[in-house]
């Protein structure tokens, strides 16, 4: 244990910033935004960049606020929800690790795909091999720092990648910009379905654990909140702005996107059976990093043991069977769309209900401490956040019960 506290202690607190902004980051663009970016560029064009842009704004404004009043607490999302709300805690736990599980579900199945691309695999061996490949990672001496590296070459990947393919593609930026800024018609439902796919669920909450786990906690601390999370969020929207543009390039030239795979669809028009190939490293690194990002952040939420001579062989057998269990789903069921549909929709509702209660403990001397007061327009624009993603969660499930 006094090895542990050594190894946690030679990391900066912005090394462990950008740890955290990086996992938040690639958690948010995994193989189910992938699949629906393409979907949705598919349908309205250009004018899905408006989606976007809606995105990074509500990214910013959630992000800025859960990390900053993580940090400055010094508690977990759970902890601070039960001060507030006594006994919610435990009910955003279990939505929290019940959207990741199933989410986790996905993501094993796309690292799994990727590999099946890549290496002619079959899908469920795949999803074998990336399991017990993030499981290693996980049980790994100074697991976090591995962890953290593996996701950071990782994301360097994707950029890589999506910036070959641009290269590639003769990208309609003028029509982009105008319709993003100024679009012709608007889809409520893209906009709900992007939002609660990138910052709801367990993604709004895996930074700030992240920087506790890293030791980076207080008043003190806030400049690295504001980098690692505006970091995590210039990464994350990068690689949607560009999957963005690979898509809308080979959507103008009027080809029909395989509804079966509309991602995939992209890749191979833009650069063939290479740009196939690029697809198949894309989604493994995409479903590795999400993988990652929603073991890490579903166990946080159930760790509730203040014993930290057990805490960590408990949280390493509680990371293992997590991911054991989502692949054997996976293995035997395989990826199962209407759970997934209902998951996505309780992220909706997830969101709202702890960036409430959360906004809440902002204002509240005795868990935020006396000299700290939250900025007024971080405080505001959250509360719009909530009433909107409120709102658009409620209709997505009404949608579903009809």
């Amino acid at each position: 244990m006094k090895e542990k506290d050594s190894q946690v202690k030679k990391r900066s607190p912005l090394n462990v910033a950008m740890g955290a902004a990086f996992m938040m980051a690639m958690a948010a663009v995994g193989p189910g935004f992938l699949t629906q970016n393409a979907t949705f560029t598919g349908k309205m064009g250009a004018n899905f960049g408006f989606a976007i842009l809606i995105c990074i704004i509500v990214d910013v404004i959630v992000q800025l606020n859960i990390w900053r009043i993580i940090i400055v607490s010094g508690k977990h999302a759970q902890v601070l929800v039960n001060e507030v709300v006594p006994g919610l805690g435990y009910v955003l736990t279990g939505l929290i690790v019940f959207g990741g599980f199933v989410f986790n579900i996905g993501n094993i199945g796309g690292a799994g795909l990727g590999l099946n691309v890549l290496f002619g695999i079959s899908p469920e061996n795949g999803a074998l091999i990336a399991a017990v490949c993030a499981i290693g990672l996980f049980l790994a001496r100074n697991a976090m720092l591995v962890v953290d590296r593996t996701v950071q070459v990782l994301a360097v990947i994707k950029v890589a990648i999506l910036v070959y393919i641009l290269a590639v593609v003769t990208v309609p930026y003028q029509s982009a910009v105008v319709h993003t800024f100024a679009p012709t018609s608007v889809d409520f439902y893209s906009i709900v379905t992007i939002v609660g796919g990138t910052v709801g669920g367990y993604i709004s909450f895996s930074g700030g654990h992240k920087l506790l786990e890293g030791g980076v906690k207080g008043i003190d601390n806030v400049k690295y909140v504001n980098e690692g999370a505006l970091t995590g969020i210039g990464v994350a929207s990068g690689i949607r702005i560009m999957l963005f543009l690979a898509g809308l390039a080979v959507v103008v030239t009027g080809v029909q996107l395989d509804p079966a795979n509309p991602a995939a669809t992209i890749f191979k028009v833009a650069a063939g059976n290479f740009g196939y190939k690029f697809f198949g490293l894309l989604l493994l690194a995409a479903g590795m990093t999400s993988v990652l990002g929603s073991t890490f952040t579903s166990i946080s939420f159930l760790d509730y043991n203040k014993n930290q001579m057990g805490r960590k062989n408990w949280r390493s057998w509680m990371i293992v069977l997590f991911i054991i269990a989502s692949t054997a789903v996976f293995y035997i069921v395989g990826n199962p769309a209407n759970v997934l549909v209902i998951a996505g929709a309780l992220n909706g509702l997830i969101l709202p209900i702890a960036l409430a209660i959360l906004l809440v403990a902002s204002t509240r001397k005795k868990i935020m401490g006396t000299v700290y007061r939250h900025p007024r327009w971080l405080l505001y624009t959250g509360w719009v956040v909530v009433a909107f993603m409120a709102y658009a969660g409620i209709k997505t499930l009404l949608n579903i019960s009809l």
